[in-house]
């Protein structure tokens, strides 16, 4: 027989906020900002090669967000579920040690 598990709720808590911090600090850097004209470079392929470099990077961030902000929502979702579970189980559990009076059945 399983002795149980345990979940850590305010890991959860805090890994979600770590996603969420990071992706704003995300939004503030854009990776446009490295970017500049073409004749600041001196040489057209390399200024090419960055524009192109900075298109694909700017997709693969949007990408990262994107699925960053789904593994917080999902982690949050978590947490509320296993608090919404633990409600239920201190709920049961207080009814099955009531009577209809209201009185615990194994106090003498």
């Amino acid at each position: 027989m399983a002795d149980g598990f345990s979940v850590d709720l305010d890991a959860l808590r805090k890994a979600a906020n770590g996603i969420s911090t990071t992706l704003d600090a995300m939004a503030t850097k854009k990776v446009s900002d490295i970017d500049a004209p073409k004749d600041a470079f001196g040489h057209d392929e390399l200024a090419s090669a960055v524009d192109d470099f900075c298109d694909r990077w700017n997709i693969g961030v949007q990408h990262l967000a994107s699925d960053g902000g789904q593994v917080a929502d999902r982690l949050i979702h978590c947490v509320n579920s296993y608090e919404e579970a633990e409600k239920h189980i201190q709920l049961s559990n207080e009814g099955i040690l009531r009577s209809s009076t209201g009185k615990d059945p194994g106090v003498s």
